[in-house]
């Protein structure tokens, strides 16, 4: 028995949580183990990995994200913009720690075999919002009219309820991109770091996004040339940046959503989606990853915009039945409609 085994085990962590790491650490090499320290950054590090990893592959939904928001601060006054983004931050947070990563972990633990179905329900609701938004492109207006003066508190609430969709989307590509074996106090970490980085990505790009223009302004006013120049080219550019922004958010919902159903429509037994992916890899493999991705990209957002298409068709459909209107874009500017 060597003098290390004589401490009490549960003394590390006393000493450890007192602040005298050093200790800890020099008994762990005294042991022949990697210092605590060393351990922690470790945990840190993998858990920051899996992290970056899982959250890329939710990459085309995070910039939907980010193109759908500002269109809710459409017509606020300035001094209301960034009050109204940090609440709609705020509602993003609620809807991940306090109802997507418990549901996950739930499922997770006691109903695997739900999370494609949920994915497919999911990417099919990105193509119907998707697939609409096209259809707005070519003048077919379903419900939305001018509201006038916005209610800010109307305008939060619906911000966040599509936050809701958006951010489950994410944490469940996420948790889906996970390495199996994990468990769930891995598993929890790991989805609180995506659910933090995400919320600040998305909503730190939007509050840049619905400044920017005020900030232009400000630059057009200083006296010197060069610096008001620019102001007034960032200015005179935003309406296009915005365009633009709103028809990549589409692409990206349609491309999203349309993978996800085709990926998942095998992992739930209807192999023929999964076999066509596969067949366009196999086929297009000797041109480069690159030409791969682009390719299948493409396939996904045209599946996606068909079965969005025909979702549009049934929602309205169902609607007629009952002699209503249904509204799409309740609380936000219709993309067609996006200025600045």
């Amino acid at each position: 028995m060597g003098a290390a085994d004589l401490v009490p085990q549960g003394w590390e962590r006393a000493v450890s949580f007192g602040g005298l790491d050093r200790v800890a650490s020099a008994l762990h090499t005294f042991r022949g183990e990697p210092p605590m320290s060393v351990g922690l950054l470790a945990v840190v590090d993998d858990i920051l990995s899996a992290a970056m990893k899982a959250s890329a592959k939710a990459a085309g939904v995070v910039i939907d994200d980010a193109a759908v928001t500002p269109q809710y601060v459409q017509g606020l006054t300035p001094a209301r913009e960034l009050p109204v983004v940090g609440k709609i931050a705020l509602g993003s947070l609620a809807n991940k720690f306090l109802i997507i990563i418990p549901a996950a972990l739930l499922l997770t633990a006691f109903a695997p075999w739900v999370l494609p179905y949920l994915l497919i329900l999911g990417g099919a609701y990105l193509c119907f919002e998707g697939a609409e938004k096209v259809l707005e492109w070519f003048g077919v207006q379903h419900g939305h009219a001018d509201e006038g003066a916005r209610d800010e508190k109307k305008l939060v609430l619906g911000a966040v309820r599509t936050d809701l969709i958006l951010s489950t989307e994410i944490m469940l590509i996420s948790l889906a991109s996970l390495e199996k074996g994990l468990d769930i106090w891995a598993t929890l970490a790991i989805l609180a770091v995506i659910a933090l980085l995400m919320t600040g990505v998305v909503y730190g790009a939007v509050a840049l996004l619905v400044k920017i223009d005020d900030i232009g302004l400000k630059m057009a006013k200083n006296p010197v040339q060069r610096v008001r120049h620019t102001g007034t080219r960032i200015v005179r550019s935003m309406p296009a940046v915005f365009r633009f922004i709103s028809i990549l958010g589409t692409v990206a919902m349609l491309w999203v959503g349309g993978h996800l159903v085709l990926v998942n429509l095998g992992e739930v037994g209807l192999h023929f989606t999964t076999d066509m992916l596969h067949a366009i890899e196999g086929a297009l493999e000797p041109l480069g990853g690159f030409v791969v991705w682009v390719v299948e990209t493409i396939v996904s957002a045209i599946a996606g915009l068909a079965l969005g298409l025909v979702v549009v068709g049934i929602v309205l459909g169902i609607a007629r039945l009952f002699g209503k209107t249904p509204s799409f874009h309740e609380g936000e500017e219709s993309p067609a409609d996006v200025h600045v």
